[in-house]
């Protein structure tokens, strides 16, 4: 199948799977007379279990290592053990990151009960305050915390667009 039907079939854009390629995630298709890239079901079985490996928001390193292991089937997964085992450790200092950004975010909520003049908004006021404090650093942004868009992330591991 050609590039286009790959993308149609995995739900992927085009340019998500060149990506991928560049990575060395999915090996370089084979090229037709004409050199449009040419794809096989193994190919595409591939491409499924990287972008469900993105869903669990495993960066491109973390991947690479999975396949290797897929790729060498008699080896032992106990570093495949070890390796989810550090993800799920990002992903719980991760959701300490969002409960810590909530209770700051409920805080300056509380700080405008009612509409008025934006100058005497105690949202925009609280945040130009805490802003403007000598040596205080300024609060991280907790990634993948928002819908995607085609703007890439910049995460552990950049995200391309459509990823």
């Amino acid at each position: 199948m050609k590039i286009g039907e790959l993308a149609t079939l995995a739900h992927t854009p085009v340019e998500t799977i060149r990506y991928y390629e560049r990575e060395g995630l999915l090996p370089e298709a084979a090229r037709t007379g004409s050199n449009y890239r040419i794809y096989d079901e193994a190919q595409a079985t591939r491409l499924s279990f990287i972008r469900h490996c993105r869903g669990l928001d495993m960066t491109l390193d973390e991947i690479r290592t999975l396949l290797r292991f897929k790729d060498a089937p008699t080896r032992s997964c106990g570093d495949v053990n070890a390796l989810l085992d550090a993800h799920i450790g990002h992903v719980a200092a991760r959701i300490r990151e969002l409960r810590q950004l909530e209770k700051q975010l409920k805080n300056l909520r509380e700080q405008c009960h009612e509409a008025q003049d934006a100058a005497h908004c105690g949202i925009l006021n609280g945040l130009t305050d805490i802003a403007s404090r000598p040596g205080r650093p300024h609060a991280g942004h907790v990634h993948g915390t928002h819908v995607r868009t085609a703007t890439p992330q910049a995460t552990r591991t950049p995200r391309k667009p459509g990823d």
